[in-house]
């Protein structure tokens, strides 16, 4: 099986060429807005599918709030968060995590530097938060807006994948450090952490497959 963050043609392409016979993503064939028609690329990425004998499962926001396997548990222990717990609703169900620090927490710059090295890529950082980061708010993906939330919780930062226009001048009038990791780069953990359970779970290879994208 092979596992990756989107559903898209040079995915299919490389799982197939891996010899795959399962493919789980995060991001499934569909997405808010888009037409639900055999499109040219849509049919493409069928047709690989369907002449490989190829199955495909997809993930999207059960993955981001799973609170063990989910990308923003896994991202809230890999910024060495002492604890964390459920946050940010979403039509009535939390998909994102508060995180805390042990003690009086640590620096500003250290949280950056944490995240980049968790992340291999340079966030982009609105810094407007206090010195020492005791609380963090993490909503992988494009959650932007979800920084309001955080500023209305008293957290010290916030982290998400994609940023939006006017969160820079959120982030300097709520005292409030904004952090953008990137939408790939963030959703990532989840459906490789799934993949790796799968395969001890039931004897089978897996192969994460990394298809980076800027955003």
């Amino acid at each position: 099986m092979a596992t990756g963050v989107s559903a898209h043609r040079e995915l299919f392409e490389r799982a197939i060429a891996a010899g795959a016979q399962l493919i789980v993503v995060h991001h499934g064939l569909f997405w808010d807005g888009d037409p639900r028609a055999l499109t040219p690329a849509m049919t493409t990425r069928l047709k690989l599918l369907f002449e490989a004998d190829v199955g495909l499962a997809a993930y999207h926001l059960p993955l981001d709030a799973h609170p063990e396997v989910g990308n923003n548990a896994l991202i809230a222990s890999g910024l060495g968060c002492d604890r964390h717990e459920p946050g940010f609703d979403l039509n009535g169900q939390p998909i994102g995590v508060v995180g805390r620090f042990a003690g009086e927490g640590i620096p500003a710059a250290e949280l950056f530097d944490r995240v980049r090295t968790l992340t291999a890529r340079e966030p982009l950082v609105f810094e407007h938060g206090p010195g020492r980061v005791r609380s963090i708010g993490i909503v992988s993906g494009g959650a932007a807006g979800q920084v309001e939330d955080a500023v209305a919780a008293n957290l010290d930062a916030f982290l998400t994948g994609e940023p939006a226009e006017r969160v820079m001048a959120i982030a300097r009038e709520g005292h409030i450090h904004f952090v953008a990791a990137g939408h790939y780069a963030t959703e990532t953990f989840g459906v490789r952490r799934l993949g790796e359970l799968l395969a001890e779970r039931f004897d089978v290879e897996h192969r994460f497959i990394d298809v980076p994208n800027p955003v």
